[in-house]
């Protein structure tokens, strides 16, 4: 299922993601791997913030899509 079906507080681990080779390079330098795990801070109108390697980040909703967990 994709990172945006995710709940505030969980801890998941992403098992692929997806989307043209610049999208996944882009996110893949944010820490976005499959085997990694991340956990959902908050989530406000499909945009989120997510804590991935001790680090906080924003994603919007399109991109958290391109996550699967």
């Amino acid at each position: 299922m994709p990172l945006t079906m995710a709940k505030a507080g969980e801890r998941n681990r992403i098992k692929k993601v997806t989307g043209k080779d610049e999208v996944r390079r882009f996110l893949a330098s944010l820490g976005f791997v499959e085997g990694e795990s991340v956990t959902v801070v908050s989530e406000i109108a499909g945009n989120m913030i997510l804590n991935i390697k001790d680090t906080r980040v924003a994603l919007d909703k399109s991109m958290a899509n391109r996550i699967m967990i």
